[in-house]
């Protein structure tokens, strides 16, 4: 009897110091918990612990569940703190936001509104590139290589924009074999053909140009800000001696936060010269295939109907009396027309070449109307009235043709010139063809 009690007294000592916990609680726990395995520890107001281990079944991968983790409360009740999942890095959020953000923007054609009143998926993503290749290049004054920042930035987004292109296929015929013998056609799809031929073209002269700025790591020349160079005495006789008039030059005067580069005092080594040259060539022809580029697709492109409507009603009310009088003339030479007119700013140089551009459509449009008129004239008796009409359709072509020479001359004489409004029309409202622009440093 003696033991007995003596057990009891232990028994009831044990239930005073675990408080509430009881044997039972702690087999049905561990049978309720049995679905999933873990193991964690008890603990509770007193610093008195006890394990608590779940069955050994396994856990389909894929389903595992963090380690429990038992900190004490007050008041001896027992609270179980599931271990949290590490967050993604800051790095990854940024980006994915930034992508939703690029997405979003050309999902609603740039109308933030949500009115429907964006521009085409084409044009928002021409805008796109341009942005971004103006936020990458814009301050790029110095023959050195990108920052790691940005140029990882470039191909990031540049790889997100022309994601869509993967889309963009066409229906071909195919020949595919049968198992036993024999042959049939199917139509498999590839990538529409323009893309085909002009993306990977633009991605390698991308390339080239980053690969060429990545050689300017170490230079015999360097670079000072501008008006250090004007501000020390010694540099400012070289300075002023660029122009005649011991002055700098009004352009200087307007980029005047651009960089001076530095030469040693013996000048630059033959090998660097070289190496110079050899980039500027370079560069030159990567910039004339781009524009190339550009161009042809640009001229696949329909002319809109926005642009028609707005062009005069003759050609000598586009090009003017003075440039009309010339075209017209007998002896017709677009050098010695060229050389008449002022072209010495770029403004005046692209007015003239939306004039001319305008009266090279209307004059073809011209010649359309006249030819389906002289169409329909066969079926009368009107013969007189036909060979008016064949007359003045030879006339409107022969001046298209000398408009299109004329315009041909001016673009060869300036090369660089910017987009003419025609161009800009076909990109805003020609909504029927995905065309590339090629971005320019």
């Amino acid at each position: 009897m003696g033991s007995v009690s003596s057990d009891d007294d232990v028994s009831d000592q044990q239930s005073e110091r675990c408080g509430s916990y009881s044997l039972s609680a702690d087999v049905s726990e561990s049978e309720s918990c049995s679905s999933s395995s873990f193991s964690g520890r008890r603990f509770d107001a007193e610093g008195a612990s006890s394990s608590m281990t779940s069955s050994p079944r396994p856990v389909a991968r894929g389903f595992g569940f963090p380690v429990p983790v038992m900190v004490p409360v007050i008041g001896g009740k027992d609270v179980v703190v599931w271990d949290e999942k590490p967050e993604k890095s800051d790095t990854d959020l940024s980006e994915v936001e930034m992508m939703k953000e690029r997405f979003a923007k050309l999902l609603l054609g740039e109308d933030m509104s949500g009115g429907g009143k964006g521009v085409c998926t084409a044009l928002a993503i021409s805008n796109a590139i341009t942005n971004l290749s103006a936020t990458v290049f814009g301050e790029l004054w110095r023959l050195e290589p990108l920052a790691p920042q940005k140029k990882a930035m470039w191909r990031r987004e540049m790889q997100w924009l022309l994601c869509v292109s993967d889309s963009i296929v066409e229906l071909v015929p195919s020949i595919q074999q049968f198992p036993g013998g024999g042959t049939y056609e199917v139509m498999a799809t590839r990538p529409r053909s323009d893309l085909y031929m002009n993306l990977p073209a633009l991605k390698k002269l991308d390339a080239m140009l980053i690969g060429m700025l990545d050689g300017f790591c170490e230079t015999e020349f360097w670079y000072v800000d501008r008006g250090i160079v004007v501000g020390d005495g010694g540099d400012r006789d070289a300075f002023s001696s660029m122009v005649p008039s011991g002055r700098p030059s009004v352009r200087h005067e307007e980029k005047w936060w651009l960089p001076c580069p530095k030469v040693p005092q013996n000048g630059l080594s033959e090998d660097v010269r070289k190496k110079l040259q050899q980039c500027r060539d370079c560069t030159n022809q990567i910039l004339k295939a781009a524009m190339a580029i550009n161009s042809s697709v640009l001229a696949e492109m329909e002319i809109p109907a926005a642009y028609l409507e707005t062009l005069p009603k003759n050609g000598k009310a586009c090009l003017g009396d003075i440039i009309y009088r010339y075209i017209t003339a007998d002896q017709f030479s677009p050098e010695c027309l060229l050389d008449c007119l002022d072209l010495s700013s770029e403004h005046h140089t692209l007015e003239v070449a939306n004039r001319i551009e305008a009266a090279v459509h209307v004059w073809k449009q011209k010649d359309q109307r006249k030819h389906l008129s002289h169409s329909k004239s066969r079926r009368s008796s009107w013969g007189g009235k036909v060979k008016g009409l064949v007359a003045d359709s030879e006339k409107n072509h022969s001046l298209a043709h000398r408009a299109e020479t004329l315009l041909h001359s001016l673009r060869l004489r300036f090369p660089g010139l910017p987009q003419t409004a025609l161009d800009m029309n076909k990109i805003q409202y020609n909504k029927g063809s995905q065309y590339l622009r090629a971005t320019q440093g």
